[in-house]
C-alpha cells in the first residue's frame, strides 16, 4: 500500500518551506511530486547546480511563437525550491504535475504564472480568505503568518490538519480550469503509485491538497475525460534568472508575496537572530543615505518590536511589527525613509542566476558572452551607465545597446548624457527584468548571434516600411547598431522608394534622418558612401517639388509642411555641401517670394532665407510690411508673422523697422480683428523666454516715446581697442591671428 502525504503549502512562504523540509525528513519518500507543468522535469538536473542562484523561474514557451510563455519562479523560501533541493540531496526522483504546458500555451497568448491560493473566480471564494475570518481576521496574509509562516514545528499531521481545514473551505464551489489542473495533477500520483512507490510526497499549493490525496480522488474516466484531446503546442524549457521585486505581487504576478525580501531574512536567519539583524540591516541601508541610525537605536527598536508583538498577541515579531518600530525609533515618524527600507530590503534587488550549461537558444547565449565580455552585468535595480564613444570598449557597448533595441530587447534605455554638447557621449539606464528572457527568445527567430539578428530584424523592417520616413529612421539605427549589412538593405529599399515617391513631404522628414547619419557616421567608423549619395537624390527631388507641395494648403497640412521644412533644413545645414546647399537655397528663395504661399510655410521660409544671409534685412522687412497690410486677412498674417518670429528674439530687440511695423499692424487692427489675433501672437510671443520679452517690451516703448538711439554703425567703432578682444575669441575658436 503506497502512502501518500499532500503538503499544502502558500506559494514562496517560508513557514510552509521550513515545514516542508521537516515532514520530508520525516516522510523520507521514494519520489517527490511538485506542483508544476511536467515540461519542468527536464530542468531538474541543473537545479542542483551551485552556480543556479535563485531567486530563478522555469521558463516554458512556444518553440514557433516564444511570445506565448510561462514563468514558475523559485525562490530560496519557496516550499516547491526546498523540497526540489532536497530530493536533489538524497538521490528521490522529482516529478512536476500539472496542466502540460503544451496545451495550457496552445489556449492562451498572454503570459502566465502558476497561481498562490487561487484566484476568485466565478462564484470561489479565497479560502485562505475563509480561513481567516473563521479565525478572527481581518487580514489574510497576517492570519496565514501566525497560523503557519511562525509556527515551527510543523509536521506531517500538521499538514494533515491543514488539508481537513481546506477542504471545508472548498465545499462544492466551482473550479473552472483548477478543475481541470488537478485531474492532470491526480493522473502523476497515480501513475506513481501503479510504479510500487512506497511513499510520495505531493509538494502544491493549499488549495489543491484536498483534491490530490488518494481518499478523494474521482473515478479515472472523469480525470481521463477532463484531460484528453486538448490543443497542443511544440514548447521548450529553460531556466531564466527571476528577481524578488517580481516576486512581490505588486508587480503583478498572481502568486507573489507582500514581502520577498522579509521572507528570504525570515528563512536563511537562526529565529533567534532574525529582529535583531534585521534592525542592524535597516540601519545600514539608512546610514548609506546619510541618515542617521545609531547602534543604541537599533538596541532599542528591537526591543520595542518584541513589545509590540507580545502587546498584540503575536506568537512572535511579524513585519507589522518591525516597521512601527523602525518608524519610532530609527526614522522618528517619518515614512519616506521606509520606503526606501521598503524596496531595499522588504521586497528586495536581488536578481538570480543561472549556469552556463542551461539550456538557452544560441542568441541568448551570444548575448550572454558579450555581456561577460562589455562588463555589462545584468541587474534587476536601475542603474545608469556613461558611454564615451571614443573608447573602443564603450563604444562596444553602445553598439550592443542599440542592436538590443532593434531587437525589442529593451535592457537599456538611452537618457539624457549630462551637460555636453558633443556626439561621443551616451548615457543609458540598464534594468534587467525577466521578460527579457522571452524577448530574447522571441528575437532568436531572426537570428542565432545579436548581430546578425538585428540585421535581419532591419531588412525585415525595411522591406515592410510604409513611408520614406521610417526608412530615414532605421538608417539611423543601423548607424548606431553598427549593422553595415542592414544598412546596405536599408539604403537599396530607399532608393528604391525614392525613385518612385512623389511625395515631397515625405522626402523632407528624410533628409534629417539621413544626415545625422552622414555627419555623424564617422564617429562610429560606418560606411556612409551610399547615404551620401541617396540624400544628394532625396534632396534635390524634393527641393524641385518644393513650391508646388507648398500650395494650396490648409491649415493642418501647412503645420506639417513647415515642420518638414525646418526639419530638411536642419539636415542640410548639418551636411553643409555646396551640391546640397544651392538647390535647398534656390528653392526656398522661390517659395519665400511667392505670395500665395500658406503664411505658416512662406513666413518661416523667410526667416530661414534671412537668418541665412540669402535675404536682405530691407527685403525682408518689405515682405513683412506686405503680409501685414489691411488688406491681408487678420489669421493669414498672424500664421506668416509666427512662421517668421521663431527662432532668435535678437531679431526684434535689433531690428527696429521689423518691430515697428509689427506694432503699427496691431495697433491698426480693428477691435474684432485684435481678438482673433490676440490668441495667435499671444502664442508666437510666448515662445520667447521672460527676458527677451521684457527686453522687447522695453525697446518698443523707447520706440515710442522717442527715447531709442539707432545702433552704432561700424564707423563709430574703435577697431584699434577692441583688436585684443577679437584677437583672443579667434584663438578660441581655433583661427590664426595675423600679427
Amino acid at each position: 500500500m503506497t502512502q501518500v502525504e499532500v503538503l499544502g503549502v502558500r506559494h514562496h512562504g517560508p513557514g510552509s518551506a521550513r515545514s516542508v523540509g521537516r515532514a520530508l525528513d520525516e516522510l523520507q519518500p521514494d519520489v517527490v511530486i511538485i506542483e508544476g507543468p511536467p515540461e519542468l522535469d527536464a530542468l531538474v538536473p541543473l537545479a542542483g547546480d551551485p552556480d543556479l542562484v535563485p531567486p530563478v523561474a522555469g521558463l516554458v514557451y512556444a518553440v514557433d511563437e516564444p511570445r506565448r510563455a510561462a514563468f514558475y519562479p523559485f525562490a530560496v523560501f519557496s516550499p516547491e525550491w526546498v523540497a526540489l533541493r532536497w530530493a536533489l540531496a538524497h538521490g528521490v526522483d522529482v516529478r512536476f504535475a500539472d496542466l502540460p504546458a503544451t496545451h495550457h500555451l496552445a489556449d492562451s497568448d498572454t503570459e502566465q504564472a502558476p497561481e498562490d491560493t487561487p484566484r476568485r473566480v466565478g462564484r470561489r471564494v479565497d479560502p485562505i480568505t475563509a480561513l481567516a475570518s473563521a479565525a478572527g481576521y481581518d487580514d489574510p496574509e497576517r492570519w496565514w503568518e501566525d497560523a503557519v509562516e511562525h509556527r515551527r514545528t510543523s509536521s506531517l499531521t500538521h499538514f494533515a490538519h491543514l488539508r481537513e481545514a481546506m477542504h471545508g473551505v472548498r465545499g462544492d464551489l466551482e473550479v473552472d480550469d483548477d478543475d481541470r489542473r488537478e485531474a492532470f495533477m491526480r493522473k502523476v500520483i497515480r501513475a506513481e503509485m501503479r510504479s510500487g512507490r512506497e511513499r510520495v510526497a505531493v509538494v502544491c499549493g493549499a488549495y489543491h491538497a484536498p483534491a490530490l490525496h488518494p481518499d478523494s480522488f474521482p473515478p479515472v474516466s472523469r480525470d481521463n475525460a477532463l484531460t484528453s484531446k486538448l490543443p497542443r503546442i511544440k514548447v521548450a524549457a529553460t531556466w531564466a534568472p527571476w528577481s524578488s521585486e517580481r516576486l512581490s505581487y505588486a508587480s503583478g504576478y498572481g502568486a507573489g508575496v507582500r514581502s520577498p525580501g522579509w521572507y528570504h531574512h525570515l528563512f536563511v536567519t537562526p529565529d533567534d537572530e532574525v529582529v535583531p539583524s534585521w534592525f542592524v540591516r535597516v540601519a545600514r541601508t539608512l546610514r548609506g543615505e546619510n541618515l542617521d541610525a545609531s547602534t543604541a537605536s537599533v538596541v532599542e527598536a528591537t526591543r520595542l518590536a518584541g513589545a509590540l508583538a507580545a502587546v498584540r498577541g503575536r506568537p512572535s515579531v511579524g513585519l507589522a511589527e518591525l516597521t512601527d518600530a523602525a518608524r519610532a525609533v530609527l526614522t522618528e515618524g517619518a515614512d519616506l525613509p521606509l520606503r526606501l527600507v521598503d524596496r531595499t530590503l522588504v521586497i528586495g534587488e536581488e536578481l538570480g542566476r543561472v549556469p552556463e550549461s542551461t539550456p538557452m537558444v544560441p542568441l541568448a547565449a551570444d548575448l550572454s558572452r558579450q555581456q561577460k565580455s562589455l562588463r555589462l552585468k545584468a541587474s534587476a535595480t536601475s542603474t545608469v551607465v556613461q558611454l564615451d564613444l571614443r573608447r573602443e570598449s564603450q563604444l562596444a557597448r553602445s553598439v550592443l545597446l542599440h542592436r538590443l533595441a532593434v531587437l525589442e530587447v529593451p535592457w537599456g534605455t538611452q537618457v539624457e548624457a549630462g551637460r555636453t554638447t558633443g556626439t561621443f557621449k551616451e548615457a543609458w539606464e540598464l534594468e534587467w527584468t525577466p521578460e527579457l528572457a522571452v524577448a530574447v527568445i522571441e528575437a532568436s527567430l531572426y537570428g542565432t548571434t545579436v548581430r546578425s539578428a538585428a540585421e535581419a530584424r532591419i531588412a525585415e523592417e525595411a522591406r515592410e516600411a510604409a513611408d520614406l520616413a521610417a526608412l530615414g529612421r532605421l538608417i539611423e539605427e543601423c548607424l548606431l547598431a553598427d549593422l553595415a549589412e542592414g544598412l546596405r538593405s536599408v539604403v537599396a529599399a530607399l532608393a528604391e522608394r525614392t525613385a518612385r515617391q512623389h511625395d515631397t513631404r515625405a522626402l523632407l522628414e528624410t533628409v534629417e534622418p539621413l544626415a545625422r547619419t552622414c555627419r555623424y557616421g564617422d564617429v562610429r567608423g560606418v560606411d556612409v558612401a551610399d547615404v551620401t549619395h541617396v540624400l544628394q537624390t532625396v534632396v534635390v527631388r524634393a527641393s524641385v517639388g518644393l513650391r508646388a507641395a507648398c500650395s494650396s494648403l490648409d491649415d493642418d497640412s501647412a503645420a506639417a509642411m513647415r515642420t518638414a521644412v525646418e526639419a530638411a533644413h536642419r539636415g542640410v545645414a548639418l551636411v553643409d555641401r555646396d551640391d546640397l546647399r544651392e538647390p535647398w537655397t534656390e528653392a526656398l528663395v522661390t517659395v519665400g517670394r511667392d505670395e500665395h504661399i500658406h503664411g505658416a510655410v512662406a513666413g518661416r521660409v523667410n526667416r530661414l532665407l534671412l537668418d541665412g544671409g540669402h535675404l536682405a534685412h530691407a527685403e525682408a522687412a518689405a515682405r513683412l510690411s506686405r503680409r501685414l497690410s489691411p488688406g491681408t486677412p487678420a489669421p493669414a498674417a498672424a500664421a506668416w508673422l509666427d512662421g517668421f518670429l521663431s527662432g532668435e528674439a535678437l531679431l526684434l530687440v535689433h531690428g527696429d523697422d521689423l518691430l515697428s511695423i509689427i506694432d503699427e499692424w496691431l495697433v491698426g487692427a480693428t477691435e474684432e480683428a485684435f481678438e482673433d489675433l490676440l490668441p495667435l501672437v499671444r502664442r508666437t510671443f510666448s515662445r520667447y523666454q521672460p527676458a527677451e520679452r521684457r527686453l522687447i517690451g522695453t525697446h518698443l516703448r523707447d520706440l515710442g516715446s522717442g527715447r531709442h538711439t539707432q545702433s552704432p554703425t561700424t564707423d563709430s567703432l574703435d577697431l584699434e581697442r577692441a583688436a585684443p578682444a577679437v584677437a583672443a575669441v579667434a584663438r578660441l575658436l581655433g583661427m590664426e591671428v595675423a600679427s
